[in-house]
């Protein structure tokens, strides 16, 4: 099945994982060097859609892939996509967490709502598959509420109730 979706709508599903990964990075009050970790673990959860999933052609059309023989095509992709995301959160009066979670949910549903009725059920399946293990990825990257990186909890209740927010926005 070709991918039936506009430029937005490719924009939306390519731009979502990566606003899951930050909404979940700052759920969690690991401070500085626990959300660098996050951040980190978000970037390199990304970019594994491209591996992970060889077949999905929606995954393989929206990630950059670090291997392609022209890099300044996969680099322009990845600009268009931060650029678009960028110029959509400041439109929406994106300034803090909370907005930014906020967002992420509605946007999940707007994804679910396209996945469902323009996508392939089993590439459907897969993004959503990647989109959450970016969630879960980025949740397991730091402790929260220890001491320097000493004690806390893997995964704190903020990121559990977002993670569980996510999955019921994307149908999942």
């Amino acid at each position: 099945m070709p991918l039936n979706l506009t430029e937005d709508e490719l924009q939306l599903l390519a731009a979502l994982p990566q606003s899951i990964g930050s909404a979940v990075a700052f759920a969690g009050r690991s401070g500085l060097f626990g959300t660098g970790k996050e951040m980190f673990a978000s970037g390199q959860a990304l970019m594994a859609g491209v591996k992970d999933y060889p077949g999905n052609e929606l995954i393989q059309a929206i990630v950059p892939d670090p291997q392609a023989a022209d890099k300044s095509a996969e680099l322009d992709q990845a600009r268009k996509t931060r650029d678009w995301a960028m110029a959509r959160m400041k439109a929406k009066g994106i300034t803090s967490a909370e907005k930014l979670t906020a967002q992420t949910l509605e946007d999940g549903r707007e994804a679910a709502q396209l996945l469902d009725s323009k996508v392939d059920p089993a590439q459907a399946a897969q993004y959503r598959q990647w989109a959450l293990g970016v969630a879960d990825k980025v949740a397991m990257a730091s402790t929260e509420g220890g001491f320097l990186g000493f004690g806390g909890t893997r995964l704190s209740d903020a990121e559990k109730s977002l993670i569980d927010q996510l999955k019921t926005a994307l149908r999942a």
